[in-house]
């Protein structure tokens, strides 16, 4: 995730992740009480409970301390309530570690209640009792399948109207069946229960905190699903003869050579998991298609001709069901032309791409750079260096650079007109059909920067956002109106309003306002026209609340602040419609996705078709620009669901339409799923883990796109990390290349969070995306970088300092694992490191990580191919002589030499060394296998005999015994031989000895 936040945001959010934000009036004196249990799940040597009775205010952090309770691991605190009935409560063990119901709070009502493992019930733990239930022979018989092996398996259940059992309840201890539990117990005269399950050590399923609600007879309870009037599972299930139902109401629109298909869902005994269409029609004859989902999009088809489509149902046993009605349909003519330009096409894994922040790269036009209203206070005005600095013409000026340092493929910052007060990254967008005025020149447009980029064999892969917009909206969807006034106080923040003039960055406060005083003229510098956004009267229809009545909190200038002033999700400034009405309290809870991530980033209402078309149809414009490429910022934050449902598939099938089948899939689109930790699944969470979001989903769920998010949240969860598809794709079969299934690939590929957090060293990185790479559907296709402009590795806030032979240990690296390695503007040299990456408008750019980066290249460079420069003078000559320039040059000419280094599956099965590996990818002609050992040696056995040379040194060493050693034996330098195959010989020797490959 881009750091957009404000300067203060991090020490708010760390303090809303850990504790509630509630604030409300004092209680009343002491009538209700509740005696709390809690016993956390690992061991405390103290615990707190940190409380506010219902209507009440918030203990201070970290709470009061509870005591230890008779029984062991048991803490209580007795509460007076006041005249509340409840109260919302959390748990911590002062130090750091909070339990807060996963960012949900518990809720508790009087008397007793006992709080474990995330499940809350009404029994004293250490009383050893339970309460009889009524008269009555009503019994429920309860089947369950835990997701992972449990040793021993425990209902905890309360008939309804009656008490919990004693935790960890009854063990379920009955004969079943391999891989299932079963209890029968006794509800009197109850027809329902509660019921949780644990394995006796802390680990419960609880159905997210919602308990199981089952009812009399037999259930069945399994990956959170409830079957009721359930039969034994034990039993032998007859077979599926029952096909489904025929899907109805099958529709189908054409656009040019596009059809895209529509029907009714069919419905089965036991569930439908698919669907056949047969097309006829075309020179192909007749067809068979699948798809998941009720819908299905055909494109690439002849012009002008007709096709007849009808569709089955299919369910897991095979049944098919009988045909729908058939629909026929003649498509149009061919599309036409391309818009703006066409993208270069090509396997997305040959290239090495450049990261640059537009803004801060080179200047190439000083008539569009702009301060903003930061420009004084961030003290970028003392070093004339406006935030807006850099732009497309310096980035067409320096692209010989780029290419001659070696790179084929350029990431940059969002290009969409933003709206914020320090907003030169590009992640407040407020017109998302509009360029930024800021970056464009006469002859330096975005379209001339594709096309002449292009022209260089260089690829253009644009940062876009789905997840938000700016604070004040997205123009053409929904822009609030704000409180405001000239009142004296607020003079210097509000434009004087003019009749049809709306906002446009370039146009800045300058100079001098008579009716402001000193003061208030130099806090209006900078700042553009805001006169559309403000009023003091309040505006018909408005839902925001309180209307322009101070709120008790102050700007940093002393001035009183207003409801409606400022943008937040809870005010009611925002339809609920369009944007989510939340703040984010747990980021690995459900809120994560559903919620505002701070108050300059208004989280759109993704599951809204409305804001969907927005969205889509804006950066379809792009795709008609020709661009190469999406980085999806932010975009763990929108279900995955909505991704697999609407997004994705509307890009693709705007590729289609402008590309056809087989080019639109050179078209790569790479996700920010920000995971930062260290280890495989973030915390447990497979919803926010990175490789997640690479993977189609499993089963189909409703329509309504809110819903389908909360069930697939909880669906995965309940599955869990051990019940999550696994993949070979990245990985050879011996020595052997075998092709790639990505028939359950979801369209997203991802950042390969996981080595950039682990890139303290290479070989930790190396380690670690090794054990990541099973759950990824195509780890080859994976960015990998060590740092960027939000953090270093271990969520460093500094740019990495290392030190330059880790710097080449880890290029070296990069370039040579599986994965398309990327680099941070600026890094080829080492520029800022150990600098703080950014600190918001708090510090000049310039001690920053996101500094400007043009002295260091201005001049003149000449490219005659990728890392090979003809010409340069001035600063730029001094930089490409940087001993990690040179690096990269020969690096990318290596990589580019060797099909295996770029597309290839790996293997470290009879590898011996650090970081060692081999790669082989075969397709067509092309067969490729090379041995790689990168800073010290390494032997690879069981290798098929042959002649093999060394890319780096040229050495050539011919195996008959299945065996080679490849000797390195400094930092940085790697060998990298490889075998000579019938139409597939070694490419010898791979450009020049430099500082650190010889």
């Amino acid at each position: 995730m881009s750091k957009k936040r404000p300067w203060w945001i991090a020490a708010v959010m760390a303090v809303v992740t850990a504790v509630p934000l509630l604030v409300a009036p004092a209680f009343a004196a002491a009538t209700n009480t509740v005696t709390v249990f809690f016993k956390p799940s690992s061991a405390w040597s103290t615990v707190n409970i940190h409380y506010a009775p219902t209507g009440g205010s918030w203990t201070t952090v970290p709470g009061v301390a509870m005591s230890a309770a008779s029984c062991s691991g048991w803490y209580t605190k007795a509460i007076d309530l006041g005249t509340a009935t409840g109260m919302q409560a959390t748990f911590n063990n002062g130090s750091g570690t909070w339990d807060n119901n996963s960012g949900r709070n518990y809720t508790v009502g009087t008397g007793i209640v006992t709080i474990t493992g995330g499940v809350v019930t009404a029994a004293d733990p250490c009383s050893g009792t339970v309460v009889d239930p009524p008269a009555g022979d009503n019994t429920a018989t309860i089947f369950y399948q835990p997701a992972s092996t449990w040793a021993t398996t425990y209902l905890h259940y309360a008939p309804t109207g009656e008490a919990w059992t004693t935790v960890p309840g009854v063990a379920m201890n009955e004969t079943a069946c391999t891989g299932w539990v079963k209890k029968t117990v006794e509800l009197g005269a109850a027809t329902t229960l509660a019921a949780t399950f644990n394995n006796g050590n802390g680990t419960w399923d609880n159905n997210s905190g919602r308990n199981y609600a089952l009812t009399a007879g037999t259930s069945k309870v399994s990956g959170g699903v409830i079957t009721a009037d359930a039969t034994d599972p034990c039993t032998a299930v007859p077979a599926d003869t029952t096909a489904p139902t025929a899907p109805g109401a099958l529709t189908a629109s054409v656009d040019h050579v596009t059809v895209t298909l529509g029907w009714t869902a069919s419905t089965d005994d036991r569930g439908v998991t698919g669907y056949q269409l047969t097309r006829t029609g075309g020179t192909a004859g007749t067809v068979v298609l699948t798809s998941g989902y009720a819908t299905y999009i055909d494109g690439s088809l002849a012009a002008t001709t007709a096709y007849t489509y009808v569709v089955r149902a299919v369910d897991a046993a095979g049944n098919i069901s009988a045909p729908s009605a058939t629909v026929s349909v003649t498509t149009g003519s061919a599309p036409p032309a391309a818009a703006g330009g066409e993208m270069l096409g090509g396997d997305p894994r040959k290239e090495s791409i450049y990261f640059v922040m537009t803004a801060r790269f080179y200047d190439g036009d000083t008539s569009n750079d702009r301060g903003g209203s930061q420009n004084i206070s961030s003290g970028n005005a003392a070093n004339q260096d406006p935030m807006f600095r850099g732009d497309f013409k310096g980035l067409i000026d320096k692209l010989d650079y780029i290419k001659g340092v070696g790179f084929s493929a350029v990431w940059i910052t969002p290009v969409v007109l933003n709206r914020s007060d320090y907003d030169f990254h590009g992640y407040h967008g407020w017109d998302f059909y509009r360029v930024d005025t800021r970056l464009e020149s006469p002859g330096a447009t975005y379209q001339d920067l594709i096309d002449k980029a292009h022209a260089k064999g260089l690829k253009i892969y644009q940062d876009v956002v789905y997840n938000h917009s700016s604070r004040w909206g997205a123009n053409g969807l929904y822009v609030p109106k704000v409180w405001g006034a000239k009142d004296g106080s607020w003079d210097w923040m509000y434009s004087t309003k003019v009749d049809g003039q709306t906002y446009d960055p370039m146009v800045e406060f300058s100079g001098t306002d008579p009716t402001l005083t000193a003061a208030q003229n130099q806090l209006a510098q900078g700042r553009p026209y805001n006169g559309d956004l403000w009023t003091t009267a309040e505006p018909a229809g408005n839902t925001c609340r309180n209307w322009g009545t101070t709120n008790g909190t102050y700007s940093p200038q002393g001035y009183a602040n207003h409801n409606c002033q400022w943008p937040s999700p809870t005010s009611g400034m925002f339809p609920a419609s369009l944007y989510h009405q939340c703040w984010i309290g747990n980021w690995e809870g459900e809120d994560a996705r559903s919620c505002w991530l701070a108050d300059d980033l208004a989280d759109f209402n993704t599951e809204n078709p409305v804001v969907q078309k927005y969205l889509i149809d804006a950066y379809n414009k792009y795709i008609d620009m020709g661009v190469d490429g999406f980085r999806i910022d932010t975009a763990v934050h929108i279900p995955r669901v909505t991704w697999n449902r609407r997004f994705l598939p509307a890009m693709q099938q705007h590729l289609v339409q402008k590309y056809g089948a087989t080019k639109a899939q050179d078209f790569y689109v790479f996700g920010e799923v920000a995971a930062f930790v260290n280890d495989k699944w973030n915390r447990g969470s497979v919803n926010h883990s990175a490789q997640f979001f690479t993977w189609k989903e499993r089963k189909t769920y409703t329509d309504d796109d809110v819903q389908a998010a909360l069930d697939q949240f909880n669906y995965e969860n309940n599955v869990g990390t051990g019940g999550q598809p696994t993949s070979t794709n990245a990985f050879l079969n011996g020595n052997v290349y075998h092709a790639p299934d990505h028939s359950q690939f979801s369209g997203m590929n991802i950042i390969d969070m996981r080595m950039h957090m682990n890139f303290s060293d290479a070989s930790n990185a190396f380690y670690n995306g090794k054990d990541s790479d099973d759950s990824v559907n195509d780890a080859t296709y994976n960015v990998v970088y060590v740092d960027s402009h939000d953090y270093g590795p271990n969520k460093s806030q500094f740019r990495y300092t290392g030190g330059t032979d880790a710097w080449a240990e880890n290029m070296a690296l990069m370039w040579t694992f599986r994965g398309i390695p990327t680099l941070y503007y600026g890094s080829e040299i080492e520029f800022q490191a150990g600098k703080q990456i950014d600190c918001g408008p708090t510090c000049p750019l310039a001690t920053t990580g996101r500094a400007y980066y043009g002295d260091k290249v201005a001049g003149t460079v000449t490219a005659s191919g990728y890392g090979v420069v003809s010409s340069s003078s001035g600063a730029v000559a001094t930089t490409l002589a940087q001993p990690l320039v040179k690096h990269l040059q020969r690096l990318n000419q290596i990589r580019r030499a060797i099909p295996a280094l770029q597309m290839g599956q790996y293997s470290t099965e009879g590898v011996s060394g650090n970081i060692a590996y081999k790669r082989r990818y075969t397709s067509g002609s092309v067969d490729s296998f090379a041995l790689v050992a990168v800073s010290s040696s390494a032997t690879f056995t069981g290798i098929p005999n042959g002649t093999y040379t060394d890319a780096v040194s040229g050495d050539v060493k011919t195996v008959t015994n299945g065996s080679l050693t490849a000797s390195v034996s400094s930092k940085g330098d790697m060998a990298v031989y490889v075998l000579a195959l019938a139409g597939n010989p070694a490419p010898g020797k791979v450009g020049t000895d430099g500082p650190y490959l010889r």
